[in-house]
């Protein structure tokens, strides 16, 4: 009976993670995310799907980030109709996830079609609705068939809200065997949500390499840094935009400027959150607080809640937010991370011809993104289909990353390399996944491949 692995996405690559299980007659898809980039690149991906719906028969997920989840609607417009099993929490997540980005999509639509390109989008929110109705939300710990001979268990991945570390037992040719996908693998002692759980013993490896060849720096550096970066910008009389995911990584900004303020490390000041994604997310977080650390859940207990207090303002709608524009001072937090789509754009457009200004890059930024040309110090960038100056300061800050950097991963992995048969680096541009394949191979680790896209490899 088959048993293999087949990488049709974040191959290679950061985003758009597919990778297909086949047990037997059955296939399992592992995440099915948006590819993100350069629109006619990313367009062409996201529309034409490297396996069609009706041919998959169910998808395990393992958390709500975009370019895990995105192009569900998409397989399920092209004929997929079979359950969605995530945690609880991501089940939470999804909605707010999925409508967003057909909005977006809708938004999108609407100014290509003002320019006279007839298109229409990968999905709406007739098709997400849809989608929603086959998700299967399960709690941590708790394991569930999800097809004949594949039994699937959740355990925390620290990375977002809901996020799984993915533990698949099968049982094939009367041979058992485990396969473990690390999905996006978080860290240890970031603020909010509980470490990630340790990995169990495996045969086969799923692991993600984001920052296969980098290492973060320590956490009192990282609020440090953020001291700093604001304490100029309050000198030069300018204001910080911030580009984050409005899961995770907003959250992990306005708790650590909150921090600050309350420990009178820095003055009060103006903190805007404007994503309606970023609202509606930090509201789910609040009704998961079941799954906060120790340390943030001893602060609320003592009565200061780490993502509402004085001084942040979770801007609404969009008057609110254009009215930002007039903002000369403080801090705005806005989606999306890369600078790719949402309410930033309009903000950076604000800022970026304004020296006195600042953009602070605090997640990853895929290559071929508005958010690595900035990062890499680009002297224009288009925006909107218009070309912008770049005056403001670019700093970034990748502490704040909720993926593990090479080491933590090597920490979180080592103790595999005695049982474990087969390692699948993705999740990682190529050269950071080349590096962290190497060294994984000097831990102890012996067959470690890093597929290339519709790569198919049995699992032995």
């Amino acid at each position: 009976m088959t048993l293999s692995l087949t990488f049709l996405g974040a191959a290679r690559h950061v985003t758009g993670t597919k990778h297909l299980l086949t047990v037997g007659d059955k296939k399992v898809l592992l995440d099915c995310g948006l590819v993100q980039g350069p629109r006619k690149m990313a367009e062409h991906a996201n529309r034409n799907l490297p396996i069609g719906g009706g041919e998959v028969d169910c998808v395990v997920l393992s958390h709500a980030h975009i370019d895990h989840c995105g192009a569900l609607p998409r397989l399920v417009k092209d004929g997929f109709g079979g359950p969605i099993w995530c945690t609880r929490a991501t089940a939470d997540m999804l909605r707010m996830m999925l409508t967003d980005s057909a909005h977006i999509q809708a938004q999108d639509i609407k100014h290509l079609r003002k320019h006279g390109h007839q298109v229409e989008p990968l999905y709406d929110q007739e098709d997400v609705e849809r989608t929603l109705r086959l998700v299967r939300g399960i709690d941590y710990h708790e394991t569930f068939d999800v097809v004949p001979g594949l039994r699937v268990t959740f355990l925390d991945a620290g990375h977002i809200l809901g996020a799984a570390i993915v533990v698949m037992d099968t049982d094939v040719d009367h041979r058992q065997r485990r396969i473990v996908f690390t999905g996006d693998h978080g860290r240890k002692e970031l603020p909010i949500l509980r470490d990630p759980e340790r990995i169990p013993e495996c045969d086969a490896l799923i692991t993600e390499s984001t920052y296969g060849d980098r290492l973060h720096p320590p956490r009192v550096d990282m609020a440090s840094e953020l001291q700093r970066i604001v304490e100029e910008e309050l000198h030069d009389g300018g204001r910080i935009i911030v580009p984050a995911f409005a899961v995770g990584r907003t959250q992990s900004v306005v708790l650590f400027l909150g921090q600050l303020m309350m420990d009178g490390r820095l003055p009060k000041l103006p903190i805007y959150v404007d994503s309606p994604m970023s609202r509606e997310a930090t509201k789910i977080m609040a009704a998961h607080a079941d799954l906060f650390d120790k340390e943030t859940s001893e602060l609320m207990r003592g009565g200061h809640h780490p993502l509402f207090f004085e001084g942040v303002r979770y801007v609404a709608d969009v008057e609110e937010s254009k009215s930002l524009n007039e903002v000369r001072e403080g801090v705005i937090v806005s989606a999306s991370g890369m600078c790719e789509s949402g309410r930033v754009l309009h903000h950076l457009k604000q800022s970026i011809g304004r020296k006195q200004d600042c953009v602070l890059l605090v997640g990853y930024q895929a290559e071929n993104t508005l958010g690595r040309r900035l990062m890499d110090g680009m002297d224009e960038v288009r925006i909107y289909g218009d070309t912008y100056k770049v005056r403001c300061k670019v700093r970034s800050m990748s502490g704040f990353s909720a993926h593990a950097d090479y080491s933590e991963l090597l920490t979180a992995e080592r103790h595999l390399a005695m049982r474990c048969k087969q390692v699948f680096v993705v999740h990682g541009e190529e050269e950071p996944a080349m590096a962290f394949a190497g060294r994984l191979r000097d831990v102890g680790f012996r067959d470690v491949v890093v597929p290339a896209k519709r790569d198919c490899i049995d699992i032995a």
